[in-house]
């Protein structure tokens, strides 16, 4: 199949190429595969490669995340359960493996599943066999599984964490997600796709990205790899034309908490420094003194708004960004106080 690439799936990189020739040549086979890399590499959109290349590609891709249920929900989504097998099972339930029937099954974050769990997958990877929760009746499974895991396998089992002999059997051949950080040139190539999509459903224009806007994204270790990418490429297009900015997108927001990130530093700050050092002394010096509070608080915002649009070229929408205030506020303040030519 010749199908396109979904954007997450882009990149030119060697690395990167290699773990998609990897994955189509090993989609050939009905065996079982095991695909490793860190959490945002894409795993799953492998795995659906690997379905959509394979014989079986007319058949269902069916999911699961082993890691989002506890043993006795995993055990009776995967194999199904008989009706009145246990408190609530008030009719039968069809598990993942009969509604993957002549396709392939994904389970993702495989590590997280039970070893009583991982003992009847061994079964069935080994007999193609298998029974329903509370069931008698042997059913025979036409299932491709393809799992995968963003720990060490190897290690986990050397523990007693991960049964050696399912992974054995899972590891037929193992594919390698390759993370953001090996991938650098592909950076340029992911982040204008993730941010065309999102100018495309505010219905804005897409100008790219500034020069050095780029250089912060390909300098940036990524350790939520694709994913983390691409909500700052979205988060950044958004912000910029929310902010009415046009042209290239030229400030990349990677944390999207900055106010909560200042508050965390100001708090720690101030938690750590001894009570002498914080505001106890500067009331005790004003306690005597008549102040007009209006007046002063007035200069000092004044003050502030004045060096924010300095530093800004006068662009107030960027200065209303650098003290987290709405476009209408810095508007009202510089009318207040005939700031520059309000």
């Amino acid at each position: 199949m010749n199908a396109p690439q979904p954007p997450d799936l882009l990149g030119q990189s060697p690395v990167f190429l290699d773990a998609l020739a990897h994955a189509s040549e090993a989609a050939a086979l009905d065996r079982p595969l095991l695909i490793i890399g860190e959490r945002g590499t894409g795993k799953e959109l492998i795995a659906a490669r690997i379905h959509f290349l394979s014989p079986r590609w007319e058949g269902p891709l069916v999911k699961v995340n082993c890691a989002a249920m506890n043993e006795e929900l995993l055990e009776s989504e995967l194999f199904g359960h008989e009706a009145g097998s246990f408190t609530g099972a008030s009719k039968k339930h069809l598990g993942r493996f009969e509604r993957a029937e002549g396709g392939t099954l994904f389970l993702d974050e495989i590590p997280s599943a039970s070893l009583r769990v991982q003992e009847k997958l061994l079964r069935v990877i080994e007999y193609g066999e298998y029974e329903r929760v509370g069931g008698e009746k042997t059913l025979i499974a036409d299932v491709r599984i393809v799992a995968a895991a963003n720990v060490d396998l190897r290690a986990q089992a050397r523990e007693g964490k991960f049964r050696a002999d399912l992974l054995d059997r899972l590891a037929f051949d193992v594919i390698v997600a390759p993370p953001l950080r090996e991938r650098r040139e592909d950076i340029a190539q992911l982040a204008g796709s993730f941010a065309a999509r999102m100018a495309a459903e505010m219905d804005q224009p897409y100008d790219g990205f500034t020069a050095e806007a780029m250089a912060q994204l390909r300098a940036h270790n990524w350790p939520g790899n694709v994913r983390e990418l691409k909500n700052a490429a979205e988060r950044s297009l958004y912000r910029w034309r929310a902010n009415e900015m046009p042209g290239p997108v030229g400030e990349i927001i990677i944390d999207p908490f900055p106010a909560l990130s200042k508050m965390d530093n100001w708090q720690a700050e101030h938690e750590t420094a001894p009570p002498s050092a914080t505001m106890a002394p500067e009331i005790k010096s004003v306690a005597g003194d008549d102040i007009n509070l209006r007046a002063r608080l007035d200069e000092i915002e004044k003050q502030l708004v004045t060096n924010a649009l300095a530093r800004n070229g006068d662009n107030q929408k960027r200065a209303a960004k650098a003290l987290s205030l709405s476009y209408d506020q810095i508007r009202g303040i510089v009318r207040k106080h005939g700031i520059g030519r309000g």
